[in-house]
């Protein structure tokens, strides 16, 4: 490796490439094994997850799209590489990332596809370079889409199938420009029905819908609350929502929106669809606050203004109220509890080195392995099916080699991924199976047709309805769904255990 001289690397605060959205450990081993020559082997990761959130009995796949973009627009520019250079970097790797582009293959899940721990969501097979520098970001992109597309799915009650009509407000609570983004994405998704974010329907379109209207600053602006809720009434008079709890909801709030809307009929005698729309709370007693209102305003013929409720709230919150008060909103407005995903704010997936392509187009298994042969990383180029019963709703998942094969209707013989599992043994006769990594890029070209946000959210829907046992849909102590892997798979993992175990002395 020649010396070069290297100049001071100004910071510069605007500047953005997500392709160094990368761990510094990642550069420094694809410099290493670059000049060891290997820039050619390639190399297949599995990234995958080994609990499901909230101790739910499933997850959601989610951020495929956003993958694919960043691969295909993979590239280091003059600044990235002078500052490579600045921090260590060899010459000859700097050079060779001028031109260097994303050629892998991924096979991936489904976005919005139903997912199981252990079972991968994304595997990626690529030159060494492209294998190791992606992984930060796309483990960043898989876990926090997947984490709140999951959460969101429990808020807007898909996953009980009651579902409720929930506003994302959460950008003001979330991590950064880019989780309120990314989040309100996720959330719509999971079930939402609009966002309080502006980029994000700018960014993503109609069916990410920013929604909103007034703030107690709004109100407080004003001499009286009357005025200002007139004010807004003469701006917007077909989409009128109040905001009652800026002063008293009861004293105050209430009788103005009842002024408000009988002015309105007035004004507008002739034009139903020029009313008072609906009322928001935000503090207070929620449910005692929503029972007072709705029966104030049906005693008074305004049964058509809906009630919303916004607060900190959460699934079980509204679940309690909903349940045990009977306070059913007509919608909610959500933030931190759904944009942080704050009950489990960490989704956990991992990206790991399973196999490495040999010249004879063959594959050398790796893995890592800790003090207990069940934890260890299940090792191979990997598939994963999906068994489905005669209801059409997933019985099971195998994970497999990339070159078996399983029939409808054939017996399968299985090996139960659970130690703990009575029957380590097990024997079906698959109603339907399916592989469900399907391939999205091959040669850095992607060969998927990609859903709109409405289809994937429908796919969503229709997978926690129709395909999935109402018992992985329980709020409390879940059925877990079987993972289970085939007999060859289970005997090369347990073999190259063996194998590593006794060559490290242990």
């Amino acid at each position: 490796m020649s010396n070069i001289q290297v100049d001071v690397y100004i910071p510069d605060e605007d500047y953005d490439n997500p392709a160094m959205v990368t761990d510094f450990y990642e550069f420094s081993m694809a410099n290493s094994l670059f000049l060891h020559g290997y820039k050619d082997t390639i190399m297949v990761f599995d990234m995958f997850f080994r609990d499901n959130p909230d101790d739910l009995g499933y997850a959601i796949s989610a951020g495929q799209h956003k993958l694919l973009r960043f691969l295909k627009n993979y590239h280091f520019n003059d600044r990235d590489i002078r500052w490579l250079l600045y921090k260590g970097m060899s010459p000859e790797f700097c050079e060779y990332l001028k031109t260097y582009r994303w050629k892998g293959n991924v096979h991936m899940l489904r976005e919005g596809t139903v997912c199981y721990p252990q079972v991968p969501m994304v595997r990626i097979e690529c030159d060494m370079v492209g294998a190791i520098l992606i992984e930060t970001y796309l483990l960043q992109t898989m876990n926090f889409h997947s984490l709140i597309t999951t959460k969101a799915t429990k808020i807007t009650g898909l996953s009980t199938n009651h579902e409720r009509n929930v506003m994302e407000f959460g950008t003001r609570r979330a991590q950064g420009e880019s989780a309120g983004n990314d989040g309100a994405y996720a959330a719509m998704l999971g079930g939402c029905i609009g966002t309080a974010n502006c980029l994000a329907e700018m960014k993503y379109g109609s069916d990410v819908p920013a929604v909103g209207t007034i703030a107690h600053s709004y109100v407080e602006f004003f001499a009286s609350e009357y005025e200002a809720f007139e004010a807004y009434a003469e701006t917007y008079p077909e989409n009128v929502s109040l905001l009652l709890d800026t002063y008293s909801i009861f004293n105050s709030g209430l009788p103005n929106l009842i002024k408000l809307d009988d002015a309105m009929i007035a004004k507008y005698p002739d034009d139903p669809n020029k009313r008072v729309k609906s009322a928001r709370i935000d503090s207070g007693d929620l449910a005692r606050g929503y029972k007072k209102l709705r029966k104030a305003l049906d005693a008074v013929g305004k049964s058509y203004i809906k009630l919303v409720a916004s607060n900190s709230l959460d699934e079980k919150k509204m679940s309690n109220m909903e349940l045990y008060e009977g306070a059913k909103f007509d919608a909610y407005g959500v933030g931190e509890k759904l944009i942080t995903s704050a009950t489990d704010p960490v989704f956990g997936g991992v990206y790991k080195l399973v196999a490495i392509k040999n010249l004879d187009g063959t594959y050398t298994p790796k893995m890592k392995f800790s003090d207990s042969a069940s934890k260890a990383i299940i090792p191979g180029k990997l598939m994963a099916w999906r068994v489905f019963d005669e209801e059409g709703k997933g019985q099971c998942d195998i994970i497999a080699l990339d070159d078996e094969v399983f029939e409808n209707g054939k017996e399968i013989e299985l090996v139960n991924l659970d130690p703990d599992a009575i029957e380590p043994m097990i024997r079906i006769v698959p109603f339907h199976v399916e592989r469900i990594l399907v391939p999205h890029m091959i040669n850095g070209e992607i060969v998927i047709d990609l859903p709109d946000i409405r289809a994937k959210k429908e796919y969503i829907r229709e997978q926690l309805q129709y395909r999935v046992w109402e018992s992985e849909l329980r709020t409390e102590l879940p059925h877990r769904h079987y993972v289970d892997l085939s007999p060859k798979l289970a005997k090369l993992r347990s073999d190259l255990y063996e194998k590593l175990y006794k060559e490290t002395g242990k």
